[in-house]
């Protein structure tokens, strides 16, 4: 309570920085917040102030679909002054068919969902995988139950999705699938532990078979047959478990990793959720849960823990939680240089956008499509240019935009795979490139804006900022942007593209702030 009156006086004397912060809270503090602005208390480091709607509503829809917002509900937006605004919209992105595709997307990274080489799952399961995936996602299937089919089920990788987690490593060895299954399902890497832990969890996966048929690229993942005698194996707690002859050695694993009580499952999965919408796990990195990598805050990661299995593990409880929280919702500038402050989620940390997230932005603004390609042509790999990237189920499936800035390769399950760092080619790249430049001036919306607002400089301008950036720009902002109209004769469609291009390649553009 201490640390929720602090955070009310220091709201209180701040002074916001407009257009992306306001001076007080639109929504109540919850158990999240008490628990963040307490570690933040005990170190004396001042919260963030809250971000304005317009940030808010750019923020949710990127953070949730991986989409930017229509203008047109930018402004409806803005105009609601319900109480509830922003958990109504939140609520309202996680039913759209964009948040089933931005969040399968992040899945199949960890399950590594690609045709080609080194997991070769070839196309046929891909597609299969992927639609299974989406559909829990839209199913709200809970979390145990989603993990539980992953680690048990048996039959064709083109008939019964699910076995691709299988089919989908790199090794078919029990301790190469025992790792890939500790570090999808637990967050920690398995080289790490001592020898006879490894063996003692591969052996829940050492009688796992693969048998091919006639069916081009089909293949059966099953419970080796030939195998009749019991096993004796231990749990990665130290519990000793005996197997009878028979009985599916990754049904008693999977019983045990999905038990309420598991120190091990519902941990993992919140704060891997928690690094996907705030780019910082509590434990960090959230894919390297070990004893000498503490957790930032404990009680908000026991906190998490409780409410995800008090929910029936229903991942969607989760999401709303953070992104109803004012941790979430607070500005990304920060208002202490303590090098804790960051760690302890005292701001909204900036980060690029995702590259599928960016190429479908630019192409949503220029009203066209991305070429992709495959490194190995098989049937059913062509995609057409006017697909979402972020609903593309194959990581093979690539382009050179995707590859320059940073999708991950799918390889390994590993969240590092993805770069978001910025770089030389990519600042050249979208100021230099003829095709961003051809995609800007052949943009259909540009051409809507300008004929909607009858050629009028400012309203052009005002519709350009709330396009791309999500508000209305600053007086100054206004001002220069007509000064550049104006000068030398320019007409207002060059000065239009060249805003564009100005805005598209602003941080404010291409990064989550």
């Amino acid at each position: 309570m201490v640390a929720l009156l602090i955070l009310c006086a220091l709201s209180a004397e701040a002074q916001p920085i407009a257009p992306y912060e306001r001076a007080d809270w639109p929504i109540a503090a919850g158990p999240i917040d008490a628990h963040v602005l307490a570690a933040l208390d005990a170190r004396g480091i001042e919260p963030a102030l809250p971000c304005s709607d317009e940030v808010f509503v750019r923020r949710v829809h990127l953070d949730l679909t991986g989409t930017l917002p229509e203008p047109a509900a930018v402004s409806g937006f803005l105009a609601d002054d319900a109480p509830d605004r922003r958990a109504r919209l939140i609520d309202d992105l996680m039913m759209t068919a964009a948040f089933a595709d931005y969040w399968a997307l992040k899945w199949c990274d960890v399950l590594r969902v690609k045709s080609e080489f080194p997991i070769n799952l070839w196309p046929n399961a891909v597609q299969a995988y992927h639609r299974w995936v989406r559909d829990a996602i839209i199913e709200n299937r809970s979390y145990d139950q989603f993990v539980r089919e992953l680690l048990t089920s048996s039959g064709s990788n083109f008939r019964v999705p699910p076995v691709n987690f299988y089919r989908a490593i790199q090794g078919r060895d029990p301790a190469t699938i025992a790792g890939a299954v500790a570090l999808s399902f637990m967050g920690t890497r398995l080289d790490a532990w001592p020898e006879q832990q490894r063996e003692q969890m591969a052996a829940f996966f050492s009688r796992i078979a693969f048998k091919g048929t006639a069916e081009w690229k089909e293949e059966i993942v099953l419970l080796e047959p030939a195998v009749t005698e019991p096993l004796d194996a231990v749990l990665p707690d130290g519990t000793a478990v005996h197997i009878a002859a028979g009985e599916d050695p990754r049904v008693v694993f999977a019983d045990w990793l999905v038990a309420p009580g598991n120190e091990w499952f519902a941990r993992s999965v919140v704060n891997r959720i928690w690094y996907w919408l705030t780019g910082r796990g509590i434990i960090h990195e959230p894919d390297d849960i070990r004893p000498d990598n503490p957790p930032a805050n404990p009680e908000l990661l026991a906190y998490l823990e409780r409410e995800l299995i008090d929910s029936g593990f229903d991942l969607r409880h989760i999401y709303r939680l953070i992104l109803n929280s004012r941790t979430w919702q607070q500005s990304s500038i920060a208002r202490s240089d303590d090098p804790q402050a960051g760690t302890l989620f005292a701001y909204y940390p900036v980060r690029r956008l995702d590259a599928e997230v960016l190429i479908d932005a630019l192409c949503w603004f220029a009203g066209d499509g991305e070429s992709y390609s495959s490194p190995v042509p098989e049937p059913f790999t062509w995609v057409p240019e006017y697909h979402p990237t972020i609903a593309l189920a194959d990581g093979s499936i690539s382009s050179q935009f995707l590859e320059m800035f940073g999708r991950p390769s799918r390889d390994t399950g590993l969240l590092s795979e993805r770069n978001s760092e910025p770089t030389q080619s990519q600042r050249l790249y979208l100021l230099n490139s003829s095709d961003v430049q051809r995609r800007i001036a052949q943009s259909p919306r540009l051409a809507e804006i300008l004929s909607s607002t009858g050629w009028n400089g400012r309203m052009t301008v005002g519709e350009l900022y709330l396009t791309l950036l999500s508000r209305e720009p600053t007086e100054d902002e206004m001002a220069a942007a007509l000064e550049y109209c104006a000068a030398d004769g320019r007409k207002l469609y060059d000065a239009a593209v060249d805003l564009s291009w100005a805005l598209i390649n602003s941080k404010e553009f291409l990064y989550r702030h």
